[in-house]
Formats: structure tokens, C-alpha cells, sequence
């Protein structure tokens, strides 16, 4: 089963959910209008009984660019939006098959994704603090869980990227495969777990959750969210995020290029 819109496609098979972010000509950058398709197209997975697990994934080019800085340079960005998680926790596991850049916002829908594959043109950078907006969707909670303390801060404060492999050495993606077999990867992995007793699965992720929760996430992902709601309070202004949009664009392309050679600018370690 497929369903199609301007920004988001659903399709449905063998007890796999596939939603791929449908923006390629904005590198699936998170419109408003996209973030509430994508938290209706979650929440319609999680409950739909022929679903036993959800692929995320992005039209090529990009996975996801983050927030539109365009839009939001233009208008702000909600504090409602800005300071919850991209989509209430579903009870079915959700595998990111990260298949480009996945920036900010970008990088956080991969990080409240289970476990993540990525493409070998994958990258993953944080700017928040080049964009000046503080992450509300759990980035400075999970990304030191998943790849410790001090590799988390460099990233946020640097906002260098890192490349396929590097994040598959941090722990960021559990595989590195080639660019035409990621989403056949994906939803053989999320195969392999539909074919599972499903109470059984159930039962298992939400005790995951609720063990790395009692370690502290619960309460960090209430501190973010505090902190990122106090920063939304203070004087925003569109007009200071539009003017750093295109520094923004392009330094991050110059990350992201496939070219880049051990020593340069954001290229791994």
C-alpha cells in the first residue's frame, strides 16, 4: 500500500512502514507542514495492526537539511513545535535509513529513531548554535548517550559533520552500506523484526526504553526541553536567522562533500 503526498510517502509492506520526507528540492527540510505530516504519518503506522516496524528515510539528495531556515528566518518557529520531540514515542521500534546529509533537526530525527543505517553518502552535523536556536527535540540528551560526552559537545559547539564511517566508529549508525541497497537494508533489518512474536518485541523495546530512561534520559530530555522553552522566551529574531541561512548552507556543503581528504575542514578524524 502506498500513500503519496507533496512532502511525505507512505508505503506499507510485509509489515513494514516506509516514510520517506518528500522535499528533494529543499533537502527535505522540515516545513511546518512537513512536521505535522510526519507526526500524523507516525502515529497512523503505530497503529496500524499490518505494521510491525517503521523505516524513516529522506528523497535523495539529502535525508533531512533540518528546520526550514528559509520559513523560519521568515516567521519563527512555534515554541509549541520547537520544544517537543519530532513525534510522540511510538511503541513500534523506527529505524532511520539515513540516505545524505542529516543536519540539526535532521540529525535529531535519526537520534529518536532506535538505530539508524546509513548510505555511504551519509553525513551528520549539528547547527544549532550557528543558527543560534537551542535543539528541543532531544539532540544534547541522546547524542552523549549514544556517542559519549565529549565527542557530543565538540560537534554541537563546532558544527563540523562527520562522515558515514566516523559515525559508524562513534556508534551513530550501526551499518555503513552502499547508496542503492540502504532502504532494501532498512526493511530487510525491520523484516527480520516483523517477523518476530510481536508482543514479545513489544514487551522488549519498551523495557530498553524504560531501563536507558531510569539512567537519566527521562530527566535530561525534561531538563532540554526546559532549557529550550527559557530560550524561545527571549527576543528572536527571524531576520538574524535568515542572514546566517546561507553561510549556513554553504558551509555545510563544503562538509559534505564527498571529496574530503583526512585534515581538512570537517573531515573525520
Amino acid at each position: 500500500m502506498r500513500a503519496v503526498t507533496d512532502i511525505l510517502v507512505t508505503d506499507i509492506a510485509d509489515g513494514v512502514a516506509t516514510l520517506t520526507l518528500n522535499r528533494p528540492e529543499a533537502r527535505n527540510a522540515l516545513s511546518m507542514e512537513l512536521i505535522e505530516a510526519l507526526v500524523r504519518a507516525m502515529a497512523a503506522a503505530d497503529r496500524d495492526e499490518a505494521v510491525a516496524a517503521i523505516v524513516l528515510t529522506g528523497a535523495d539528495p539529502a535525508f533531512c537539511a533540518g528546520l526550514d531556515l528559509r520559513q523560519l528566518g521568515a516567521s519563527g518557529l512555534p515554541k509549541e513545535i520547537a520544544t517537543r520531540r519530532p513525534w510522540p514515542l511510538p511503541a513500534k521500534p523506527v529505524i532511520a535509513a539515513v540516505n545524505g546529509p542529516a543536519v540539526t533537526g535532521g540529525l535529531e530525527l535519526v537520534l529518536n529513531c532506535d538505530f539508524a543505517v546509513a548510505s555511504e553518502r551519509a553525513t551528520f552535523g549539528d547547527t544549532h548554535a550557528r543558527v543560534g536556536i537551542l535543539p528541543g527535540w532531544g539532540l544534547s540528551v541522546l547524542l552523549p548517550h549514544i556517542i559519549g560526552l565529549p565527542r557530543a559537545i565538540e560537534m554541537s559547539l563546532t558544527g563540523n559533520f562527520v562522515d558515514a564511517e566516523e559515525a559508524l566508529r562513534l556508534g551513530l549508525v550501526n551499518h555503513v552500506v552502499p547508496h542503492d541497497q540502504l532502504v532494501p537494508e532498512a526493511q530487510r533489518l525491520a523484516a527480520d523484526i516483523a517477523g518476530n512474536d510481536q508482543a514479545s518485541v513489544a514487551a522488549l523495546l519498551a523495557s530498553y526504553r524504560r531501563i536507558a530512561g531510569a539512567q537519566g534520559l527521562s530527566q535530561g530530555l525534561a531538563l532540554e526541553s526546559e532549557t529550550a522553552r527559557a530560550w524561545a522566551d527571549r527576543s528572536f529574531d527571524p531576520a538574524e536567522v535568515e542572514r546566517r541561512r546561507q553561510a549556513i548552507i554553504d558551509r555545510g556543503r563544503s562538509q559534505s562533500a564527498p571529496d574530503r581528504t583526512p585534515g581538512s575542514p570537517g573531515a573525520a578524524p
